[in-house]
């Protein structure tokens, strides 16, 4: 089928702000809607900083997530939010936070567990409010209607879909991302742009998602160099925001391709943050799926400024070298990720059908262990 004539649903938060100063937008909000008892669900450095939200009320903070959280730090929110009965959850932080945050607003009271609701729209509902304001620019979780929690038992992700999870407001204000540090900065802004090109190249590419794919991949190119250089170039934040936002538009009836599932082991197995790993490894898939997707490449390497060229060795050395001047950490021995495990890992992402299966081109186990060694 013609990916013009495929038939797309796009769900989108229901109310957006967008813009330098709009956190003052999310107690104006719970004022309107009458919310008195709001739960924050934040990494500890934004909960030392809950007094941007201006909230009143009975106001409880759950400031324990982790990055890559998993179950048992999904279970210490639920309890907390058992405890407090919120009318209204808040995701503070970046794509950890705010996925943690979803799932608090729709499984306490539920009935439902984490496994009960893996997969696609078997959650059952959402009785309280849920406000996202991220803090960061990169996994655009603020946008869509995904969760991703690590199963300490397999150390996979388990991933919750579901229209329930999204949010009711999602307050973009690209100046709470001023404070992020230069390395984390250019990580999560490579993050966003991974969400945009695999969407991009994807099987279930379709063109209105195609719009919002390469305007993100185009926002990185032009603005997480400045950004990195200069973490109070509010311009250059607004355009990362933007692009963050863009990739989570990408996610929800698109979604990412090898390049994600590739670089989750590097998180669930050896801790590594979600962006970084994604940047270690997106010159690698991006070559890899070249000869399947010639023109679309060219233009995402267009779009980052990169001479368009996608034969796989310029398609890769031009990645490579966008990441690495950004000061991204590109080898996989200098994370402490030992060769002896690329076998584990390698089985790991090349079970994760989800994202494989709408890979442009076909991904053998093999295939993903050249990628390892190659990044070694």
């Amino acid at each position: 089928m013609s990916a013009l004539v495929a038939p797309i649903e796009i769900l989108r938060p229901a109310r957006l702000e967008f813009g330098p100063g709009v956190v003052s937008s999310v107690a104006a909000y719970l004022a309107e809607k009458g919310y008195v008892r709001p739960l924050v669900v934040a990494d500890p450095f934004n909960a030392a900083r809950v007094e941007l939200l201006g909230l009143k009320g009975e106001v409880a903070v759950f400031g324990e997530v982790k990055p890559e959280p998993d179950a048992p730090n999904l279970d210490k929110a639920l309890a907390l939010a058992a405890e407090v009965r919120p009318d209204v959850v808040i995701g503070f932080g970046g794509g950890s936070a705010m996925d943690l945050a979803k799932l608090v607003a729709v499984l306490p009271g539920s009935g439902q567990s984490l496994k009960d609701v893996v997969g696609p729209e078997k959650v059952l509902g959402r009785t309280v409010g849920l406000v996202q304001v991220p803090t960061t620019s990169g996994t655009g979780s603020e946008g869509g209607t995904r969760s991703l929690v690590t199963d300490p038992e397999t150390q996979n992700k388990l991933a919750v879909q579901s229209r329930f999870m999204l949010a009711d407001l999602a307050a973009v204000d690209p100046d709470l991302t001023m404070t992020v540090p230069p390395a984390v900065t250019a990580a999560t802004g490579v993050d966003a742009m991974a969400h945009c090109v695999e969407a991009f190249t994807s099987k279930k590419a379709h063109p209105i998602i195609d719009l919002y794919a390469l305007e993100g991949a185009r926002l990185v190119g032009k603005y997480l160099a400045r950004a990195v250089a200069d973490g109070s170039d509010r311009e250059a934040r607004v355009g990362l925001s933007l692009a963050s936002l863009y990739g989570g538009f990408c996610l929800g009836p698109v979604n990412t391709t090898a390049g994600h599932a590739v670089a989750y082991p590097l998180g669930t197995r050896h801790h590594i943050a979600h962006g970084l790993a994604c940047a270690l490894i997106f010159p690698h898939t991006l070559a890899f799926n070249a000869p399947a997707a010639p023109e679309k490449t060219a233009l995402v390497l267009e779009a980052l400024g990169l001479a368009p060229d996608a034969r796989p060795d310029a398609a890769f050395e031009g990645a490579y070298r966008f990441c690495a001047d950004l000061g991204v950490e590109m080898k996989l021995s200098a994370l402490g990720v030992p060769t002896s495990d690329f076998e584990t890992m390698a089985g790991d992402a090349h079970a994760i059908r989800r994202l494989l299966d709408n890979n442009p081109r076909n991904m053998s186990r093999e295939d993903i262990l050249a990628i390892y060694a190659k990044a070694a």
